[in-house]
């Protein structure tokens, strides 16, 4: 079967919609699309790279017989009109776990979702981006030219807004078209799990010390380091948020890097590091250099310590030297689940999470049957359409090195 003709997709069907900024307005979109029918395409846009929450800045509709809707949600911050009046519709999102949590924040929390991305993954799409979705799918071509723009500018170019209104203008046909996929390959009812799954999921709660993960961090080799590393992501981190700016936009994370490897100690050492020198990082040199003081006084009781191990198995790099039969347990497990996800047709992060094939080789449950290992990975999150698939070959593995005596 062919690939269809590429046609562009210029513009709206109806033209750009205005942008909805007042109450009264906003009602009576709501009444609109509480009279439509069918699936509702959702859409979000956020500043990522140039705020510091990631809020949204504009929400995108379209349903049959509502058309479609551009929400300013900075002037219309609650949307929870909307979401009593879509009530049980199913709602159209690419990539779900992206947009859930800032329409969340509005007050619109999804009872049914359909996510495009997630099902052309379970189809075996080997790219999933909407613009060539639409385009493999459909034969249409999405101008994707403006994603990574600052969405917190007011007003929004005419350009900004085609090119958001065009986002949904086609999603609810693309779910068509995937859908019907989806039941002619007899994965309909593995995605309903999946976007069941995607719903339920709790949110994530704050991580514990996150200064750790600046990137570069690993270049820091001593305690005294880290505490730069820290005082200064800190510091960062508020100024930041006061300001409503992305972190990176305040001081790059190399820049604090550079700093915890050569703990300046006057303003003049502080500026030879680049990036301390930018608009924006020049006008807290006082604090930047006081946070280092500070790290570079604390008692060493004070100073942060190395992370000891986590919850879970070690980097699986390391497992054929610490235990060298659950090396084997992960590489046979790896094995049947890579043969799986392409007999199936799809990636195999999608076929069953990496992180709980690890777990479950790395403390196997005893004794290995179909039932101790569909137990525990129906206990680290896996689907049952998941299991279904997975639990006996996996079995049979585990209980080969078992027999073999290499578990």
């Amino acid at each position: 079967m062919s690939e269809p003709e590429v046609q562009p997709l210029l513009e709206p069907r109806e033209g750009i919609p205005p942008v909805i900024d007042d109450p009264a307005e906003l009602a009576a979109a709501v009444e609109a699309f509480a009279r439509g029918a069918g699936p509702v395409a959702v859409d979000a846009e956020r500043a990522s790279g140039y705020r510091y929450s990631g809020r949204a800045y504009l929400v995108q509709l379209r349903r049959q017989g509502a058309g479609s809707a551009l929400i300013d949600p900075v002037a219309c911050p609650d949307l929870s009109a909307l979401d009593t009046a879509l009530g049980d519709a199913e709602i159209v999102l690419h990539a779900a776990n992206q947009d859930l949590p800032c329409l969340a924040e509005l007050g619109f929390r999804p009872r049914r979702l359909f996510d495009t991305e997630l099902a052309g993954r379970l189809l075996g799409y080997e790219r999933v981006g909407l613009g060539t979705m639409v385009e493999i799918v459909l034969g249409l071509r999405l101008e994707k030219g403006h994603s990574a723009a600052d969405w917190s500018t007011r007003p929004l170019p005419e350009a900004w807004l085609r090119y958001a209104a065009l986002d949904v203008e086609v999603l609810v046909e693309l779910r068509d078209v995937l859908h019907e996929q989806l039941a002619e390959s007899g994965k309909l009812d593995w995605a309903h799990e999946e976007f069941a799954a995607i719903l339920a999921a709790p949110a994530l709660p704050p991580r514990n010390d996150p200064w750790r993960r600046t990137s570069g961090i690993h270049r820091v080799r001593n305690l005294r380091g880290l505490a730069v590393v820290r005082e200064l992501w800190t510091l960062r981190d508020e100024i930041a948020r006061t300001a409503d700016l992305a972190p990176g936009r305040v001081l790059p994370d190399a820049a604090i890097v550079q700093a915890a490897l050569d703990q300046p100690r006057t303003t003049k050492a502080l500026t030879e590091i680049a990036s301390f020198t930018g608009r924006s990082a020049r006008r807290h040199l006082r604090g930047w250099l006081a946070a280092v003081n500070r790290a570079r006084t604390l008692p060493d009781s004070a100073l942060p310590q190395p992370v000891g191990p986590g919850d879970g198995p070690p980097p699986a790099n390391r497992w054929a030297d610490r235990d060298p039969a659950a090396a084997k347990r992960l590489a046979a497990a790896r094995a049947v689940v890579a043969a799986l996800a392409d007999e199936h047709r799809m990636p195999t992060e999608n076929l069953l999470q990496p992180d709980a094939v690890r777990r479950l080789t790395w403390e196997p449950p005893m004794p290995i049957s179909e039932e101790t290992v569909a137990a525990r990975l129906r206990a680290l999150g896996a689907r049952e359409w998941q299991i279904g698939l997975t639990v006996h070959p996996l079995a049979k593995a585990l209980e080969r090195l078992e027999i073999k005596g290499e578990v």
